[in-house]
């Protein structure tokens, strides 16, 4: 799909001798996998180019992938920018992307911002770690893919899709994770990161365990205020972390976490559900995302009750009129 697109994209990072690469705020596996892996097979491919990757908000999460580089501004007079899993020019994590020469969006996302010069996006895609598994088996004789950069993209792949269960994920996910495979993906190591918890995580399940909420039509929902965050010992990612807590509630179609994010004066949202969308809820609250898997931000308690009444009413209506959930 896209293959003329593709071919230009390809192109555009052969015509240039500086290319910088970006993600989004509050990076995830997919933005995090997504860039190293691209930015690790055009520094294998290209040895002679200067390629850098930047990011103004890493995440503790993902540390052991690496840190991101220092890009002095006079850079990007005369640079590519390569911008992915980013849907929105306000979410790029990346102050100077307008100094760039030219920008190309690789994006997963429903599009709203089409802000590249080239914009590639297939929101069809379980990952954007998956559009650059099928680059590279695109231009598979032209891309040098290491074990390292195939490990960093089959991550994105893995934890976007919630290890393959989410939707989007399909027959051409799964081919595309093999062909990754094929490169020699270390994913004992990998899972062992991403997956080996400290006891202390058992604290904040049991914390998390005590505090949720189930509205009348079965919302699951948690807020961790900054009294928890603190006492638990919790970064704001960390703290984020648990709405994955809140997914195995029979009957509890829609799960939500709360995150009391004391530095901006606001409350970070995460939305999850199952067979129905929540991505226009999400949009009413400042956000967006996926059809079953959003962020927003809420200003007050107040505002937050709000979000809950108005995922109540839209998960009653759904089961009013549907069978078969769980």
């Amino acid at each position: 799909m896209n293959e003329q697109l593709k071919l230009e994209i390809l192109e555009k990072i052969e015509a240039y001798d500086t290319v910088i690469i970006s993600r989004h705020i509050r990076p995830d596996g997919d933005a995090v996998g997504s860039t190293m892996g691209f930015a690790n097979i055009l520094r294998d491919t290209y040895p002679e180019k200067k390629v850098f990757l930047t990011d103004e908000d890493f995440s503790d999460y993902l540390a052991f992938c690496g840190g991101e580089d220092v890009v002095p501004e006079e850079a990007y007079k005369d640079a590519l920018l390569i911008v992915i899993d980013t849907g929105t020019r306000a979410r790029i994590s990346n102050k100077n992307y307008t100094l760039a020469k030219e920008i190309i969006k690789i994006d997963h996302h429903i599009e709203a911002d089409p802000y590249g010069n080239l914009n590639w996006v297939e929101d069809f895609r379980s990952s954007a770690c998956e559009m650059i598994a099928d680059f590279c088996v695109t231009f598979k004789h032209r891309l040098k893919v290491s074990p390292k950069a195939a490990t960093y993209i089959y991550m994105g792949m893995v934890t976007d899709s919630g290890r393959f269960r989410f939707e989007g994920v399909t027959g051409e996910t799964m081919r595309l994770a093999g062909a990754m495979l094929e490169y020699g993906v270390d994913y004992e190591t990998l899972f062992a990161h991403l997956y080996v918890e400290d006891f202390s995580s058992f604290k904040l399940k049991s914390y998390v365990y005590d505090h949720i909420r189930i509205s009348e039509n079965g919302v699951a929902s948690i807020y961790m205020d900054a009294e928890a965050q603190e006492k638990l010992g919790l970064t704001l990612e960390a703290a984020s972390s648990v709405v994955s807590e809140l997914s195995d509630i029979r009957g509890s179609l829609i799960w939500v976490a709360f995150i009391d994010n004391t530095k901006k004066g606001n409350i970070r949202v995460r939305l999850r559900s199952r067979f129905l969308g929540i991505n226009d809820l999400a949009i009413k609250y400042h956000g967006g995302g996926h059809n079953m898997a959003a962020g927003a931000t809420v200003y007050s308690k107040e505002e937050m009750e709000s979000l809950i009444r108005d995922a109540d009413a839209l998960l009653g209506e759904y089961k009013r009129t549907h069978g078969g959930w769980l």
